[in-house]
This record gives structure tokens, sequence and C-alpha cells, in this order.
């Protein structure tokens, strides 16, 4: 019988940049095999400078304009490794889903939940569904955020190992 062998991939999540890129960010995007952006990109140029240097997933949010609304979808679901995910911007969080995925959520659970939105870091596993949610809450500088953040971790097969917060000066 024959083995894929997994190869360890390296994400960059970030959400809500609002238009905002610099070379710090671009910093960890070299750093990372992919880079997942779950909304709120504001102009274009942010996924553009991304995607220049890594492949990008993204999602569009609430601010996204109609060019951004026909680049990104509003709920992308894919593998990664052997990792179920799906993204959104506007998603909730364990115990509290949007309504607009509440049902698909709970008769059709992904291993890996992520969404944006709030502005908030959060990351928590739903023990009732079997999911990990993780919301890495704000790299951009528009917003009530007092430190701006992303999230950093590795998929190895069907492992989600090695979470790292990155947190940046307003």
């Amino acid at each position: 019988m024959l083995y894929k062998i997994s190869e360890v991939k390296k994400i960059l999540l970030l959400s809500d940049t609002h238009s905002y890129i610099d070379d710090t960010i671009l910093k960890y995007v070299k750093l990372a095999d992919e880079v997942w952006h779950a909304g709120d990109i504001g102009d274009l140029k942010v996924t553009d400078a991304i995607a220049s240097l890594k492949p990008l997933k993204a999602v569009y949010g609430n601010i996204d304009d109609a060019r951004a609304r026909a680049s990104f979808p509003l709920d992308l679901r894919f593998f990664c490794e052997g990792v179920d995910v799906w993204i959104t911007h506007i998603g909730g969080y364990p115990g509290k889903y949007n309504q607009r995925i509440k049902n698909e959520i709970y008769t059709n659970p992904p291993r890996l939940f992520i969404c944006g939105h709030s502005h908030i870091l959060k990351v928590m596993n739903d023990k009732k569904i079997g999911l990990l949610h993780m919301n890495s809450g704000a790299i951009g500088k528009h917003g009530f955020h007092k430190v701006r953040t992303m999230l950093r971790f590795e998929i190895d097969g069907v492992k989600i190992q090695n979470l790292e917060v990155i947190e940046l000066k307003r």
C-alpha cells in the first residue's frame, strides 16, 4: 500500500486589513507557505501584494466593494492536507454561530472554521461538533482594536499544530 508523505504547511491567517498592508505584514507573508485572509480586505492592493509573494486563499467581508466580491467568494471551503477548512468573514463562534451558516456548521462541520469581522482574536474548540474555531483579530489599522494581530500555524496531515499569535503595535 502506498502512503502519501504529507508536507507540513505553514499558514499565515489574517483578517480585517481594511486596505492596510506594510513591510512587517509582508515579512510574515514571506515566511508562510500559504496565506489565508478572512475578509474585510479593503483595497485589492492588499491581496495583490500578498498573492505576488505566496499562494492566497481569501473571502470578502462586509466592507469589501464589488471588485473584491467579484474576486473572492463569501465562503471558501477546501482541504489543506487532511484538514477540512471553512473560511467566511461573519461566522460567529462556538455557541453563537451566525444564523446564515448555523445549519451547515452543525450538519456538516469542518475541522477548522475561520472567520474575521469582530476584530477580536479568538481560538476555541467546539467540542460538541469537533471543530477548531479561529479568528485572527484584525491586522489593519481601522477599528477599535488596540493591538494588531495575525495567527501562524502549521497543518501536518490532519494535525493543526504550532499555533502562534503575532501581535503588532497599532
